[in-house]
């Protein structure tokens, strides 16, 4: 059997913000075609891990690497990561007034592939994906997050998967602020784009997104770090028993 590199490895991370210490050692490796779940309270440091997988300069790596399909990304800025394949969907996407879906995606997709569409072919390309999304044409046309509700915004950032197909998609709670419906069709969008080229690291707080989207493997993320890890039933013993079940583990 073949093996293959890695799409993402994370080595013994430390990362501090103010010289305040807030990742303390974060090791996790996640491959081709796996969908990793990564759960922990607030003020545990998840969406800070996702801050710095995507080079954010408010934190500063003092120990470890990273390394994306095999390539030490550490000190790599962020522009530099989304060009190599890495997408962040944000927690709390920011609008854009007066710059449209449609254009935002071009210049996306230029800085992802270095390949300039036209308007035309890349009106036909975000049709397509939207259409397999189940999204409204008109959205295309409307100023980025604007006026967007929040399961909207999450549908967005599934479009802008679609459409940039990046190869690492991390995914800090994508479930934070929506409704089940919404958290439905955002979680079907997900689906749609799981393959065997493509890895997921989703950060979410609770069980409820894993009713739609089943993980391989499951993190126990406390202090910093992860404390336990293991497949769907480690995330169905975290509904069941809560955080403080973990906590002996950090004294």
């Amino acid at each position: 059997m073949t093996q293959t590199t890695p799409i993402l490895q994370i080595e013994n991370l430390y990362a501090s913000a103010s010289d305040i210490e807030i990742l303390k050692g974060v090791n996790l490796t996640v491959n081709q075609g796996e969908i990793h779940a990564l759960m922990g309270p607030n003020g545990s440091g998840k969406s800070t891990l996702a801050s710095v997988l995507m080079g954010n300069p408010i934190y500063r790596v003092t120990e470890g690497r990273i390394l994306f399909k095999g390539e030490d990304i550490t000190k790599a800025p962020p522009t530099d990561r989304g060009a190599a394949g890495m997408f962040l969907a944000f927690q709390h996407p920011e609008a854009i007034p007066g710059v449209s879906v449609i254009q935002f995606l071009r210049q996306a997709l230029s800085n992802r592939t270095g390949v300039n569409l036209s308007v035309l072919e890349l009106r036909l390309k975000v049709m397509e994906a939207m259409k397999e999304l189940g999204m409204e044409s008109s959205f295309a046309d409307r100023y980025l997050n604007e006026g967007f509700s929040g399961g909207e915004r999450k549908r967005n950032e599934v479009l802008q998967m679609a459409v940039l197909q990046p190869e690492l998609a991390i995914m800090d709670e994508t479930d934070s602020g929506l409704d089940i419906d919404a958290l439905r069709i955002v979680a079907d969008g997900v689906n749609k784009l799981t393959g065997p080229d493509r890895g997921f690291l989703i950060i979410t707080h609770y069980q409820r997104l894993l009713d739609y989207i089943t993980p391989h493997h499951v993190h126990i993320f406390m202090d910093g770090r992860v404390i336990e890890s293991g497949g769907p039933e480690l995330a169905v013993k975290l509904e069941e028993e809560g955080y403080d079940s973990f906590r002996t583990v950090l004294t």
